[in-house]
């Protein structure tokens, strides 16, 4: 089977900060889960480097903007490593395939006499680089994610037949009530849709700064219709001399943000069956990390709380917070404390609160003590006792469920299913007092079989909790002796391990 992940590219005009993280972290669990059940994986992710906002951007600072972008692409294409995120491929929509791909895509589309000529007016939001209907206004025509006026545009443009797929899009999401997920986004699409579909423009004439219209060399494309392509177009260029098309279209999930919404589950949909090609499986949206602005008004005792964006002055550095914390820290706190699909709140205060309790006591302190113990009591060596049977009922039972949960990107619960077990191993701890044992040896069986039990427990939760701490998880892998990773090795099973080596502290206490 294979398995197709994409995040959103990411616009090039501000440094990542956490939002860009979170999106990017999410789709690597889901590829590194997929890769353990053994399935034939694609990860990509991106930049999105054309349009208005970026010349605009480059003329303020003096550059093309070609210069624009290849300054600030790096940041985006440095952050996947530090992220430790497994992506094939970075994809950047200034890539001549990508663009001669669009450009093939889109004349198809014409083609297929879903294109025309007209003259567009009405209102334009420059920082989302989107024409607003009727409905998408504000107070006072504002832009009602930026909060900033809209411009009032008259242009000549190439547009888009998305009326004519309203009944299709309708019927999609009929058929495939999972294409849109979760449930309260898929309800958005259909009320968008159902509200009624007009043409959008697919091309603008007032600036040069996109991908060429083949057919008329006065318009270049409009920058979503050059976007949106990337999860089809870089499937024919990531690897040299190869196209993986065939073999991973179409896409399993798309992760964006909800600002997106519109883009990803009606243009998107629409311009495939337009061009004759096969729909993505699922659209997962999720929500937005909130954060208090500078300067925000109070709401109550609170600051008010708003999208994360440097134009807010409320980001979070996640490079700051890998260099002081650790890229597994990172990784578990943007999937531990913000429910996936949902808005929530994040804040320094609260991520210095999960690292110390969660990781640094319930799964730092578990690794280590169980570790110890068995060098203190068996010099190193887990016996080769016959393990607690209740325990493995337990612990058994993760992978399966584990498995369900991110079938339907329900990263949240299964964190959270692991978890319930990190938890549980530090209450068998306590009930069984191994040190207690220790003392008397009449219950040196019971001690063999506690110490084999809990040590062969740490491995299965290590392999599970892999995709979200790759790094910390490694290393107790390794110093247990057994680095498989696979999903299906995920069960107790007597025996497993012998020889340990030492651990030290996965998450050192700040």
């Amino acid at each position: 089977m294979s398995f197709y992940v994409t995040t959103p590219i990411y616009y090039v005009n501000a440094a990542p900060h956490l939002g860009h993280a979170y999106s990017t972290i999410a789709a690597d669990v889901m590829a590194r889960h997929m890769r353990q059940r053994g399935e034939d994986v694609f990860f990509l992710t991106g930049t999105d480097e054309h349009g208005e906002p970026v010349a605009l951007a480059a003329e303020r600072e003096g550059l093309t903007p070609q210069e624009l972008v290849d300054r600030n692409a790096p940041r985006f294409i440095d952050l996947m490593p530090r992220l430790n995120a497994s992506n094939d491929f970075f994809v950047r929509t200034t890539d001549p395939e990508h663009m001669a791909k669009v450009q093939e895509v889109l004349s198809r589309i014409r083609d297929n006499g879903h294109v025309y000529e007209g003259i567009y007016e009405g209102w334009y939001c420059p920082r989302c680089a989107d024409f607003k209907t009727d409905a998408e206004l504000g107070p006072d025509n504002t832009c009602l994610i930026h909060k900033t006026p809209l411009q009032r545009e008259k242009e000549d443009n190439y547009f888009f037949r998305l009326s004519a797929f309203q009944d299709d899009l309708l019927e999609l999401l009929d058929e495939q009530p999972d294409f849109v997920m979760p449930r309260h986004r898929y309800n958005e699409a259909r009320s968008f849709i159902e509200s009624g579909l007009q043409d959008v423009s697919l091309s603008r004439s007032t600036f040069t700064w996109g991908v060429p219209v083949p057919w008329d060399d006065k318009h270049v494309f409009y920058v979503w219709f050059d976007a949106l392509l990337n999860y089809y177009t870089a499937l024919s260029y990531a690897r040299p001399g190869e196209d993986l098309t065939e073999r991973f279209w179409p896409a399993s999930f798309h992760l964006i943000g909800k600002d997106i919404l519109k883009f990803h589950t009606v243009f998107w949909p629409a311009m495939l069956l337009a061009a004759g090609l096969p729909l993505p499986r699922h659209v997962f949206v999720h929500g937005f990390l909130l954060m208090a602005a500078e300067g925000a008004p109070a709401d109550g005792d609170k600051p008010a709380l708003e999208k994360m964006s440097k134009s807010m002055g409320n980001v979070l550095d996640p490079f700051q917070i890998i260099d002081e914390f650790g890229t597994d820290a990172l990784r578990y706190y943007c999937m531990r404390d913000v429910t996936f699909g949902q808005d929530g709140e994040v804040s320094t205060a609260r991520f210095a609160v999960l690292y110390e309790s969660e990781l640094a006591n319930d799964f730092g302190n578990l690794a280590s003590r169980t570790v110890a113990m068995v060098h203190r009591y068996r010099d190193g060596v887990v016996p080769g006792a016959q393990l607690d049977g209740e325990l493995a009922v337990e612990i058994d039972g993760a992978s399966t469920e584990l498995a369900e949960l991110l079938d339907r990107a329900d990263l949240s619960n299964g964190l959270d299913a692991i978890w319930q077990r990190v938890r549980r191993l530090n209450r068998y701890v306590e009930e069984q007092a191994p040190w207690k044992l220790a003392k008397d040896p009449a219950q040196a069986a019971q001690l063999d079989r506690v110490l084999a039990s809990l040590t062969e427990a740490l491995r299965v939760v290590g392999v599970l909790l892999h995709p979200w701490m790759p790094d910390s998880t490694g290393k107790l892998l390794h110093a247990l002796g057994a680095p498989e990773l696979e999903l299906e090795g995920a069960r107790m099973q007597a025996g497993r391990l012998g020889t340990i080596e030492k651990l030290e502290p996965l998450f050192p206490k700040h």
